[in-house]
């Protein structure tokens, strides 16, 4: 029987994935989650559900002392950047300070490994594209920074104590669980599949283009979008990795390696759904990059990672697909 692995943020819309490509590669699963911004009615019913705190000390110690617990994937935090810059300590205190918490909670129950869900967000304004591991990492926003604190506390642990860690930075990430399982669900979103789709429902009226100013083909910012299934079949390389040699960490992009701008994006799902999707031009927003493309190498050749739906049309289907099911 394979080991049982705890998934903070387990009902959010990636730790729900990550739950799921779990469950199905036969893991044991307890999922903790405050439900703040995710939904119990996501999670597996394969799985343990917990709603609490990951800052809870004593809870995520019983945890691990009642279910366990060999490894932890940590999911649980605040993802929006603007949201971010207006509010810096509330990054700093979910996602810093409580991943601070959850990781001393951890280590002194003797749990020896560790998946963090880091960002792109952490390299700011790449200077060069595609954007390998070791580019500078100069965040220039507080949701950036307060991952890559986290970054910084993984390693320190990791040197000082019998740990190992692999923190993946994500890229853009889309689409929904290809068997209906699970998508994004959350209320406001500002993702750019996200919001095309809920126009092609009929959910919007229209869409924002923020900037075609860009010194890119179009005009448009260029981003790596990364299917969510494939994204958690990452995770559990990475876990398997972790116990296969337990002296080594690592931290990893999760993209394709492949870049597609804002219109780019809008024609597919124009294409896939056949439907108009009325845009507005705005002006950009201060801070975004015009590309931000990942350089995958490491990620394939270190766990051998075969992306399976890397497919722009592919993730606005399932991502189409799932918005159906909302109401």
């Amino acid at each position: 029987m394979k080991p049982t692995i705890l998934v903070t943020g387990g009902a959010g819309y990636i730790g729900s994935h990550a739950v799921l490509e779990l469950l199905d590669s036969e893991y044991n699963v307890v999922v903790l989650d405050n439900l703040v911004t995710g939904f119990a009615h996501q999670v597996d019913p394969r799985a343990t559900f917990v709603e609490g705190q990951v800052e809870d000390d004593a809870l995520v110690r019983r945890i691990c002392s009642e279910h366990a617990i060999s490894g932890v994937l940590h999911f649980a935090g605040s993802v929006v950047v603007p949201e971010s810059v207006e509010n810096p300590l509330k990054y700093y205190r979910n996602n810093t300070a409580a991943s601070r918490a959850l990781i001393e909670a951890v280590v002194a129950s003797g749990v020896r490994h560790f998946i963090f869900s880091s960002t792109a967000a952490t390299y700011g304004l790449p200077e060069t594209v595609p954007v390998t591991e070791d580019a500078p990492k100069w965040p220039i926003n507080p949701y950036g920074m307060s991952k890559l604190m986290t970054e910084y506390m993984l390693a320190d642990v990791a040197a000082a104590h019998n740990f190992n860690y692999c923190a993946l930075r994500y890229f853009n990430v889309a689409g929904a669980d290809p068997k209906g399982r699970s998508g994004q669900s959350t209320t406001g979103a500002t993702h750019l599949i996200k919001l095309a789709v809920e126009v092609a429902c009929g959910k919007r009226e229209q869409l924002s283009v923020f900037g075609t100013d860009y010194a890119t083909p179009d005009g448009t910012g260029v981003r790596d979008y990364i299917h969510v299934t494939d994204l958690a079949t990452a995770h559990v390389l990475a876990l398997e990795a972790l116990f296969a040699d337990p002296a080594n960490s690592h931290t990893l992009n999760c993209g394709y390696g492949r870049g597609y701008s804002v219109f780019e994006v809008l024609s597919a799902v124009e294409r896939v759904t056949n439907h108009e999707i009325k845009r507005v031009l705005a002006p950009r927003r201060a801070g975004d990059p015009d590309c931000l493309v990942s350089d995958n190498r490491a990620i394939v050749s270190r766990f051998g990672w075969q992306p399976r739906y890397n497919d722009l049309d592919v993730i606005v289907r399932d991502a189409l697909n799932w918005e159906r099911t909302l109401k």
